[in-house]
């Protein structure tokens, strides 16, 4: 009987073990399926194991030919220095007979900048060796090694950012009135290429100490789009810069007119605004937001800066009409500060009330000298006409009583 019951335990222990294995299986492949899936997906980590073991494999040989692991990794170390040394001037030499045959110095700028992260590069891949070379534990040795990785993301990092600042110099310096480096636009750009190399060194790192990107990605869009609805004023703005950046309707100099009438002289084009220094000396700030989406003149713009002053005067009917034309055409040219080209004219304009209206045309140097000059013309011409006897009209209106 006790060993009916014992036997009739023993099989109901035996089906509830087969199944808890049953579930634990089950629970097994459950768990595993998305670790597997990772393990599939996770080509870099593969790829990083399978040179672990190779590296590994060689360092043991290596250590059979020393009496102690330290030697072996001091002597890689120094045998990396040596060998930094060596590639960084073979490398540079070659490039160096490449770069003599160019005219322009960025080449030599560049390779000049190439030196410290090839060398620390080597040297970087000599210590990580060396750490293998120490048969340290694998927490350890993984944990130096992907320091000694970020540290020449950092080196090659650091010589992105001298490149990017060396091109965008030399462009600069290049000199030419339709180009898009600028002393304006030079910060804009040095910003957004330093921001573009900051998020990858960052990628790069996070890859190296095997942290998921995913959330962080996903994070990073959730906070752009509230800062992109908090800030949308300021990102219009900036956003606008970078179109008066890229298309230059005018720049730090030019005399424009904007749309409300104020009229002045560009002084700063920032990343967020724009500033006129305008006629009594007052400066405006303008929002870049506004300026590239209205209608700004630019006087200064065009084939030359030349600027073009109409001066406006009626004459009585029954004046010499060739006499008028003469004297208007003499002021105009002997003025010092009007341009002989192109050369001033006169044009009969329309038969009016009371007078013939002429309209004197000529060019000055720059638009911000249209104010003075049109007066000093005005005064001439009133004098000149005094003196040759040219009668400048004036409305009246004459009244004739009588009687019913």
């Amino acid at each position: 009987m006790n060993s009916f019951i014992g036997g009739k335990n023993m099989q109901a222990s035996n089906q509830d073990a087969s199944g808890a294995n049953k579930s634990n299986e089950s629970a097994n492949s459950n768990t595993n399926a998305p670790m597997q899936q990772k393990k599939e997906t996770n080509v870099l980590a593969g790829t990083r194991k399978t040179a672990d073991i190779q590296t590994r494999e060689i360092a043991n040989q290596i250590n059979a030919y020393f009496p102690h692991p330290a030697i072996s990794a001091l002597s890689a170390i120094l045998l990396f220095f040596l060998l930094g040394k060596i590639v960084d001037w073979l490398v540079t030499k070659v490039l160096a007979r490449i770069v003599r045959r160019t005219r322009s110095n960025l080449d030599d700028k560049i390779l000049n900048l190439l030196h410290r992260p090839i060398f620390l590069s080597v040297v970087l891949v000599g210590l990580g060796f060396a750490m293998y070379l120490l048969q340290q534990s694998e927490a350890i040795t993984y944990t130096t090694i992907h320091i000694l990785q970020s540290i020449a993301v950092f080196v090659w990092f650091r010589f992105a950012l001298r490149l990017i600042n060396t091109v965008l110099e030399e462009l600069e310096s290049i000199g030419s009135g339709s180009q898009f480096v600028t002393p304006a636009t030079k910060p804009l750009l040095l910003n957004t290429f330093a921001i573009i190399a900051v998020a990858v060194a960052v990628y790069i790192v996070f890859l190296i100490w095997g942290i998921n990107i995913t959330a962080w990605i996903a994070s990073a869009g959730i906070i752009g789009l509230a800062v992109s609805f908090a800030a949308k004023d300021t990102l219009a703005n900036i956003f606008g810069g970078v179109a008066i950046f890229a298309d230059k309707p005018f720049k730090v100099g030019d005399y424009v007119v904007l749309d409300g009438g104020d009229r002045g002289v560009i002084t700063k084009i920032g990343v967020r605004s724009t500033r006129i220094l305008t006629r009594d000396d007052i400066e405006i700030t303008v929002p870049n937001g506004i300026l590239a989406t209205t209608t700004i003149i630019n006087e200064s713009g065009g084939p030359h800066e030349k600027f073009r002053i109409r001066v406006k005067i009626g004459v009585a009917y029954g004046s010499d009409l060739d006499l008028v034309e003469e004297t208007l055409m003499e002021i105009a040219k002997t003025h010092e500060e009007v341009c002989d080209s192109p050369e001033p004219r006169v044009r009969l304009r329309n038969f009016g009330d009371w007078s013939l209206d002429h309209e004197l045309l000529c060019w000055v140097e720059r638009p911000v000298l249209r104010g003075r000059i049109l007066h000093e013309l005005n005064r001439e011409i009133y004098a000149k006409f005094e003196e040759n006897g040219i009668q400048i009209p004036f409305p009246r209106q004459e009244v004739y009583l009588g009687r019913v």
